[in-house]
């Protein structure tokens, strides 16, 4: 029998059972500060879950906090649908001029809402209209959101049930790795387009994650990605990056694309855009997309200005210099280093890891031993989550400004974490 802690009935009598990361950590938390969380008893964790990627720059990171107090303070807006305010155009200026300029990208910013999945159903919307067609291709253990057009291009067959509905105009195609290279890439979709009788209706766009975080921490080559830009191109279909989660640094540069040298025609981002955890996402897409009508896209929370004000001091406190992302590619050798000297403790244990910058899975031939790993990281003071589609995958997202030595302590923690759940 369960008995539940009284800390916690209230969210197991009032509170829906769709619930999920409680159910993983049970425990009520309090307070967060860079790295860590505490909860009501006093007990600190290491986070390494950083809001599924939302606190790239840690939980209440001093600077933004700062800037988003003075804002309220001075009766700042605060709620602004798409009208013109100056927190607004403060982040608009800062991202044209930190981020878009240096990468020559000659974006349009749209604001759809938000939420990531707000965010690729705009694209999605607009890929459509531009070009006319209805078919969109994804890839293999996608995520895209929960949004009926989000679920209709992701992989995951448990999220695709709750739609209740056929999930219509979405095809599929194999993400990079996932035949073993048996078959050259892309060979398969590009056989499709050019048969008359293949029975795929020409895509408008293709949607692609360079990193699948949900889907188990894969991660596309450089050349891979670069080859699908090029089908796009031959093929008149428009490409669409989903930075939603590997976006803001995540990988290392601030757009997860930019080491593979591609320019997509349109990004999606969300989660750490506002640096602050708070909501926020964009749709980005060259300029002669821009074919919108006033008002056919909108929605109550576009303009959510105190994201603006965390988000613009964010970009200007770590994006200005350059030296996050060497910082990021720095930590992220210090994960791989680490995970290898896990895979090396623990022999014939069928341990595979990989990743990228901040983002890293490790997999087990076992495929329920992932769990097992965070339930028991938990309860030594880490959070980590699972990936993948049978949560096979033990995913690592710590803050981009996490210390070397809050690394070092998570990734023992987890090394033990590993031993014990291996145990005979």
């Amino acid at each position: 029998m369960t008995i539940t802690p009284p800390a916690l009935s209230v969210f197991e009598t009032l509170e829906s059972e769709v619930r999920s990361y409680c159910r993983s950590w049970p425990a009520v938390f309090d307070r967060s500060q860079g790295s860590r969380l505490t909860d009501e008893d006093g007990h600190s964790y290491l986070d390494f879950f950083a809001g599924a990627g939302s606190l790239n720059y840690g939980h209440n990171n001093a600077v933004l906090k700062r800037a988003l107090i003075d804002y309220i303070e001075r009766d700042g807006i605060t709620h602004g649908l798409d009208m013109a305010t100056t927190a607004k155009r403060a982040f608009l200026e800062t991202f044209q001029n930190v981020i878009l300029r240096p990468r020559d990208l000659p974006y349009k910013v749209m604001f759809p809402g938000p939420t990531g999945t707000n965010a690729v159903e705009s694209a999605l919307k607009l890929a459509r209209k531009v070009k006319g067609r209805e078919s969109i291709v994804s890839f293999t253990n996608a995520f895209h959101g929960m949004s009926l057009g989000s679920l209709a291009v992701t992989g995951n067959a448990f999220k695709r049930a709750g739609a209740g509905i056929p999930l219509v105009h979405g095809t599929p195609m194999p993400f990079d790795h996932y035949l073993d290279g048996q078959t050259p890439d892309f060979l398969w979709f590009e056989t499709l387009l050019e048969d008359q009788g293949s029975g795929l209706n020409k895509p408008a766009a293709v949607i692609v994650e360079t990193v699948q975080g949900e889907g188990g921490i894969n991660v596309a080559r450089p050349e891979w990605l670069r080859a699908l830009a090029d089908l796009c191109h031959r093929q008149d279909m428009l490409l669409i990056v989903d930075d939603i989660q590997m976006g803001c640094g995540r990988t290392g540069a601030f757009f997860s694309f930019e080491e593979s040298g591609i320019t997509p025609d349109i990004v999606t981002l969300s989660k750490s855009i506002s640096g602050y955890g708070l909501p926020m996402s964009l749709c980005l897409f060259n300029p002669e997309l821009d074919v919108w009508e006033p008002g056919e896209h909108n929605g109550t929370f576009r303009g959510n200005n105190p994201a603006f004000v965390t988000a613009t001091a964010a970009l200007n406190t770590y994006w200005a210099d350059g030296q996050m992302e060497k910082q990021t590619i720095a930590r992220g050798e210090q994960v791989e280093q680490a995970l290898s000297a896990i895979d090396v403790e623990n022999p014939g244990q069928g341990i595979d890891f990989r990743g990228r910058g901040l983002v890293w899975g490790m997999e087990f031939v076992d495929k329920d031993r992932a769990g097992a790993v965070c339930r028991r990281a938990f309860e030594l003071g880490l959070l980590l989550e699972t990936s993948g589609p049978r949560s096979e995958v033990v995913k690592l997202l710590p803050p981009l400004t996490v210390t070397p030595e809050e690394l070092d302590e998570g990734l023992r923690t987890l090394a033990r974490a590993v031993r014990d759940t291996g145990a005979a």
